[in-house]
């Protein structure tokens, strides 16, 4: 096993992303509760507990159904719509998950495939939620190719509170469906663009798990 590949079946319980966040506000509690007691660190050790469930990154297990596209976040469905990718420059059926804090925040692949194109654009901090944040906000896009050549596109888009993207998936890459490939911090949004032919099997207001729920089933080319 070489070390790309240790890396990726290694899955902590708690993202990385948190890990000096949580030392940091855990450190805080303590020394408050030694310096001044219960009193006055109670909402000290009540941010460590948040940011604990905040980084929280469960494993997860794709369903056996293949030519599927599967979900890339835990959250909310906002909009299943067909629209025009920016990205890939096609025609494609749209479907948005909003993030809130509660809920975790890694971002995983819908479908197995190779990155054919990766972009990512400064803009602004609207409220995740919104439709027009997919366009104004900051974001990282991803358009992948699947083995029988149909396109996907998946984009992390910042939120409100959200000011920070991690990615670490590159041009070329190939990702599995279920992989792990980045993370985006406090509330947020991602756009997954199908093919236009694709059958969605979410609706809007539906509660999705990253990787666990299929959002559409891939007509075969």
């Amino acid at each position: 096993m070489n070390q790309r590949e240790a890396l990726h079946d290694f899955h902590p319980i708690i993202a990385r992303e948190g890990w000096a966040l949580i030392a940091i506000s855990f450190l805080g509690a303590l020394l408050m509760q030694i310096w001044a007691g219960l009193a006055w660190a109670w909402p000290f050790w009540l941010l460590t507990l948040f940011m604990v469930q905040f980084f929280r990154d469960p494993k997860r297990t794709p369903p056996s159904k293949q030519n599927t596209a599967l979900c890339a976040a835990d959250g909310r469905v906002v909009a299943v719509r067909k629209c025009h990718d920016p990205y890939a420059q096609r025609e494609a059926l749209m479907i948005s998950v909003f993030m809130n804090v509660l809920n975790a925040h890694s971002q995983r692949a819908p479908v197995d495939g190779v990155i054919i194109k990766a972009e990512y654009f400064r803009g602004a901090f609207l409220n995740a939620a919104l439709d027009k944040a997919s366009s104004s906000n900051e974001r990282n896009a991803l358009v992948i190719e699947t083995d029988n050549g149909q396109c996907v596109t998946v984009v992390q888009v910042a939120g409100l509170i959200a000011r920070r993207i991690l990615c670490y998936a590159y041009l070329g890459d190939t990702l599995v469906r279920g992989q792990r490939y980045g993370f985006i911090r406090f509330g947020s949004r991602v756009d997954v663009y199908l093919p236009p032919n694709s059958q969605p099997r979410v609706a809007i207001g539906d509660k999705v798990k990253a990787t666990s729920t299929i959002l559409a089933e891939l007509a075969s080319s």
